[in-house]
């Protein structure tokens, strides 16, 4: 039997194309962001990626060569910026709305970061699709909503904490499952806005 009939028809229809379907892109990106979440990075595999999906790993191969080239390509497909849109009127306001948004999926941020653990280190593709997919929107967000409440007159453009507003917001969404054991929710976020960052802003609660 030759390699070609051994890798099934797939293998026959894949090498005459270039390209794969947009939809059949996505089922591989969600698998391996599946996987990732439950399993881990380091337990991830083109074999079991190709088993879920039901194709042949020579598909996979031909268009990523590599695992971290497919996960990074899936983080960046799966880009989904969670404050885009927020415009309350208020920095406080803006601040519980990015803090519900956050811990509406916290739980699956939680789990890639996790997964993705020390490969985000040691390889710098993995860090550039994650900064894209999962950092860079978000801080673009709120360096707006901060731009707004300076143009407002709300808080003056050298306060001392304005620096830090992404660190701790963000933040707080991968501290706690370490600390505690239990995801950022919505309403610890926003407890933590009230409590925490808008008093550091010298906001009010009320505001």
């Amino acid at each position: 039997m030759t390699s070609q009939a051994a890798d099934g028809p797939e293998t026959v229809v894949a090498s005459r194309r270039s390209k794969i379907t947009p939809e059949r892109e996505q089922e591989f990106f969600d698998a391996a962001l599946e996987q990732m979440r439950a399993c881990g990075y380091d337990a991830l595999t083109m074999e079991g990626i190709a088993a879920s999906t039901r194709c042949s790993k020579s598909t996979l191969y031909r268009q990523w060569k590599t695992k971290p080239q497919l996960v990074a390509a899936a983080l960046r497909a799966n880009r989904c910026p969670r404050f885009g849109g927020i415009d309350t009127g208020s920095l406080a306001g803006d601040l519980r709305a990015a803090a519900r948004a956050a811990g509406a999926c916290s739980d699956d941020d939680a789990k890639l970061l996790q997964a993705l653990g020390q490969a985000v280190m040691q390889d710098e593709e993995l860090q550039y699709a994650l900064r894209d997919a999962l950092i860079e929107p978000d801080l673009g967000s709120l360096q707006e909503m901060i731009r707004r409440a300076v143009d407002r007159g709300e808080i003056a453009a050298d306060h001392p904490a304005l620096e830090f507003v992404p660190a701790q917001l963000l933040g707080m969404i991968r501290v706690r499952p370490v600390l505690e054991g239990r995801n950022a929710d919505a309403d610890y976020l926003v407890r933590y806005v009230e409590v925490a960052l808008l008093p550091a802003l010298g906001l009010s609660e009320a505001t």
